[in-house]
């Protein structure tokens, strides 16, 4: 109700620049053009009875003028409040039109969402002594699955966890997002090491990109951050396969790039030849939280083309955060983080953004 009321304003400011049109012009000009507007304006914010109800008032409004101006008859008076009642109708057809081209959206953006939920489940808030956060924002509002991905799993061998992104966008994307996360989930289970699981992935890869004709015709490889936490949370382990290099945040809010030892190429990619990749090891004491996310984070710019930098900026998020003498808890280092790079890159997203927070609380 108080949107209808905010949105009457919009014909009621009309039909007042009509009639104060109407006031300061001669007789022989009128306004009824101007008066017509006033329904058509409303047909995208009123519901029916509130076009009507505009539609009847330029319709009184129009035959005062009219009257006050001697022009209230056959000639010019008479026809334009036909025209007057017939844009009112259409108004309201184009109303009803709307409003089932909303509801036909909504239903969408509905499956949509939920089809996200099943490709792509959050992950649980609190996991093996961890506090998890994820976002996933997509590069357009509608477009709700994409080809940036995100899961954790506790495994047999401690808590286990993947960010990708994988190569080009649309179905062939969720495609691969829906391959790449199921063969996680089946790996992260029974490979020993984390060495097993990646060449595991890039097995489950290179199959899925057979049964699409080619790895080159189709979206054929992954970039991928595979990590594991020791039973302790003590040590993080990660394989970086051509990935965008995780945060370090200790106790301060301080943040270290983890850089790999070795570059190694993206998962599936076939061409480049067998690739030996590091598996590397980085402390994660008590108080610490990782921080991993996709390119649509470091590869935003801003006006002037520079990118994004994380590790300078999050620092200054969370000083500014933390002083109110609340810990910044993962979920709101994510929401600052995604606010951050959104006004960097002046309201713009150019790509998809996955962002996942583990968070080892202090003891």
């Amino acid at each position: 109700m108080v949107q209808q009321s905010r949105a009457l304003w919009i014909p009621a400011c009309v039909i007042v620049l009509a009639v104060v049109i109407d006031l300061a012009t001669p007789p022989d000009v009128t306004s009824a053009p101007l008066l017509m507007v006033a329904p058509v304006s409303a047909a995208p914010l009123l519901m029916p009875w509130g076009i009507v109800t505009v539609g009847l008032v330029s319709m009184a409004v129009h035959a005062g003028l009219a009257r006050m101006d001697g022009t209230l008859g056959w000639h010019h008076g008479v026809p334009n409040q036909v025209t007057l009642l017939a844009v009112t109708v259409l108004a309201v057809l184009i109303n009803r039109t709307l409003h089932r081209q909303h509801a036909r959206t909504r239903r969408a953006l509905h499956v949509a969402a939920v089809a996200q939920r099943a490709v792509l489940p959050r992950p649980p808030s609190r996991l093996d002594g961890l506090e998890i956060a994820a976002r996933y924002v997509p590069a357009e509002n509608e477009a709700m699955i994409g080809g940036d991905l995100y899961v954790v799993q506790s495994t047999p061998h401690g808590t286990r966890l993947m960010v990708g992104d994988v190569r080009g966008k649309g179905l062939g994307a969720v495609n691969a997002v829906c391959a790449d996360i199921g063969a996680f989930r089946y790996a992260a289970d029974e490979a020993e090491d984390l060495a097993q699981l990646v060449l595991a992935l890039e097995r489950a890869l290179l199959r899925e990109g057979g049964r699409r004709g080619g790895l080159e015709q189709q979206e054929g490889f992954t970039t991928a951050l595979v990590a594991e936490f020791s039973t302790d949370l003590n040590v993080v382990r990660m394989v970086n396969r051509g990935h965008p290099p995780p945060l370090l945040l200790d106790v301060h809010g301080t943040a270290t790039v983890l850089e790999p030892s070795q570059e190694a190429p993206p998962l599936g990619i076939v061409t480049l030849g067998d690739w030996v990749f590091p598996v590397d090891s980085f402390s994660f004491p008590p108080g610490s939280t990782l921080l991993c996310y996709t390119d649509g984070i470091t590869e935003s710019r801003d006006a002037a083309g520079r990118f994004y930098d994380a590790a300078a900026r999050l620092p200054v998020l969370l000083r500014r955060g933390a002083r109110a003498g609340t810990r910044v808890t993962p979920s709101q280092t994510l929401d600052a983080l995604v606010g951050d790079v959104r006004r960097h890159a002046g309201g713009k997203r150019q790509d998809d953004q996955a962002l996942l927070a583990l968070h080892r609380p202090s003891e």
